[in-house]
């Protein structure tokens, strides 16, 4: 029997008025809201994120309040209640590495956060460009250190207000026309939603989300913000993300893709990843300052070059894996009743890029 996907709610019409901002356009949207390009009553360019959880909701074309069911109803407002609370302490935050949060009102039964309207365009992009470029390295090691430094300065700032982002990737890194990232689309009242109920599903971007994020009752704190960070300097020096945390929690390669960098990248950066991204919330860094200094140190960079039988080690080691991975996949289809020859030879893990969002 075929089953009927669920549609999404319908976005604001344009020319909508909402707490005096004309609607222009939608710009993005995600099973958490919906961000429009808007304009403010004196005519500024201003983003405008609506609370509007896709599974929680509904709304048909050309209306302005969402419908909510009676046995979601609580989710809802304990989902809303978070988004507000977030849009309240980003506007108490004044960084040039962390998005501006202008306004924050409630209209149509739901929430508005305004937004300064950013141009250019998200860290991913930059990434994905230079991998195509197929050089040795994705990023400059100068272009990795005073990125990330603009990045921890303003996380730091945000831990201070005792907020959290969870969900750092290179996504949610914009940089603007004038070359400087700023930190957007947190992830925090999402995750209210997450560890409340089973339904909602969770918004992890797979090999960004720490360990805990996958637990139910995770201990969250900066340092899960700081495997996000590791993550994604990992991204930049490799041009694809690192395995997920259940993968590497039953086999961690972490160690064995970065050796494949040494010689290209210093000692102290591949150390600093692994630092980052340790599975033992621990054994990371409890700071966003421990990391700024580690990172900023002005120690001279050793690079280490990978000796002929380590190459031979790594190559042997992942054809191994290959070959696992492909008689794995032709179980699981046979399994199924599909014919063997149906398999195809398995790409890499990390052959794309996470997808990108902005909820």
């Amino acid at each position: 029997m075929a089953t009927s996907s669920k549609s999404k709610p319908a976005p604001l019409a344009p020319d909508t008025q909402v707490g005096g901002y004309r609607i222009v356009r939608k710009v993005a949207s995600g099973g958490f809201g919906v961000v429009y390009l808007a304009l403010s009553p004196d005519g500024q360019k201003v983003a405008l994120k609506e609370y509007l959880p896709a599974s929680l909701v509904e709304r048909g074309p050309g209306e302005s309040s969402p419908v909510v069911p009676p046995d979601k109803l609580a989710l809802y407002r304990l989902g809303l209640k978070s988004f507000f609370e977030e849009g309240r302490s980003l506007a108490q935050i004044s960084h040039p590495s962390v998005v501006s949060v202008l306004n924050f009102f409630r209209e149509n039964d739901t929430v508005y956060m305004v937004m300064n309207y950013l141009e250019g365009a998200s860290l991913q992009e930059f990434v994905i460009t230079a991998r195509e470029l197929k050089r040795k390295k994705i990023f400059r090691e100068s272009t990795i250190r005073s990125l990330f430094d603009d990045i921890l300065q303003g996380l730091r700032v945000v831990h201070q207000h005792k907020m959290l982002h969870l969900d750092i990737k290179p996504a949610n890194v914009f940089i603007t026309d004038d070359n400087k990232p700023i930190l957007i689309d947190f992830g925090a009242a999402r995750e209210v939603l997450n560890q409340q109920d089973k339904r909602f599903r969770p918004m992890y971007t797979p090999g960004f989300a720490a360990p805990e994020m996958y637990k139910r009752e995770g201990a969250f704190g900066p340092w899960t913000d700081i495997y996000a960070v590791g993550a994604c300097i990992y991204a930049c020096m490799t041009g694809y993300p690192p395995y997920e945390a259940p993968q590497r929690l039953e086999k961690d390669r972490l160690q064995a893709q970065l050796a494949k960098l040494r010689g290209v990248y210093s000692d102290n950066l591949i150390e600093i990843v692994e630092w980052c991204m340790a599975l033992d919330s621990m054994a990371r860094p409890q700071s966003v300052f421990n990391l700024q200094r580690e990172l900023g140190a002005e120690n001279a960079r050793r690079y280490t070059n990978l000796t002929m039988g380590e190459k031979l080690r790594l190559h042997i080691d992942e054809l191994v894996n290959d070959t696992k991975s492909h008689v794995q996949k032709v179980r699981d289809v046979t399994r199924f009743g599909a014919p063997v020859q149906a398999v195809q030879s398995p790409a890499p893990d990390q052959g794309k890029p996470a997808a990108r969002g902005r909820n």
